[in-house]
């Protein structure tokens, strides 16, 4: 396997130069052009975030990366991850730039839609985007003790979540979770018929409760609001749709 790896991808070292490289080449057009070095074609498609990307990177700036991520997955002109340099560059350390908190859903990888590679974003999943005491420490590490930038709560359209707390399903501990979801069934505004099966009801509950829990985020986390405050990061929220694959971002 490592001679493959060697063969295919070279040594370790030449991969180590090559990212330290690409490192060197992302933070000088950094600071020539004032822009985002991931949105440069070809930069970093082989090498991990760096330290030092990451820090000189505004809250919006990533993401106005993430949204030129999602357009190069829509358009089909997704970035040529060389997955095996970027987890030998990542090794030794991580800095992603944001924290992705989105729902478990298999057609949802935050990942692949916004065209990230190894180490580039934290990404937390669970049934319904919902932030719970566990996920709101992760969130927490993620930020004020890893570096990240934003944090960005990612819902989507069709999702079994959201229609199963509109319908009060109850299985074991699904029970529990889908609780955390109804304030947001009945928060939605609609005039429609408010069913699972009215599609249009379901993403309108999908989008309230992406809103309500950034706002959980805020309200029910010190470090983080306290965080944004201060300019050091930024919390948004998303909807990933199923049909036609665009992330709109609420910000």
């Amino acid at each position: 396997m490592q001679a493959h790896e060697q063969a295919c991808c070279g040594s370790a070292t030449d991969g180590s130069r090559r990212s330290l490289l690409k490192s060197a080449i992302g933070v000088a057009a950094f600071a020539a052009v004032g822009g985002v070095p991931w949105l440069l074609p070809g930069l970093a498609q082989a090498a991990a975030l760096s330290k030092e990307q990451r820090d000189a990177m505004t809250p919006d700036q990533v993401i106005a990366m993430l949204k030129e991520g999602n357009e190069r997955f829509r358009a089909g002109k997704m970035q040529g991850h060389d997955y095996l340099a970027q987890k030998r560059a990542s090794a030794g350390g991580q800095y992603p730039a944001a924290v992705i908190l989105s729902c478990i859903d298999s057609r949802a990888p935050a990942e692949i839609i916004l065209d990230a590679g190894i180490g580039d974003t934290f990404n937390a999943r669970i049934a319904g985007n919902i932030a719970n005491d566990d996920l709101l420490g992760s969130l927490e590490f993620a930020c004020a003790l890893a570096g990240s930038k934003l944090v960005l709560v990612m819902g989507h359209t069709a999702c079994g979540a959201i229609k199963g707390a509109i319908d009060n399903a109850k299985l074991g501990n699904l029970t529990g979770l889908l609780d955390k979801i109804k304030p947001g069934v009945a928060a939605t505004q609609f005039s429609g018929e408010r069913t699972s099966k009215n599609d249009a009801f379901v993403d309108a509950v999908a989008a309230t409760n992406v809103r309500q829990t950034v706002e959980d985020i805020r309200r029910r986390s010190d470090v983080l609001a306290g965080m944004e405050k201060d300019g050091k990061i930024k919390i948004v929220g998303s909807m990933y749709h199923l049909a036609g694959g665009k992330v709109e971002f609420y910000a």
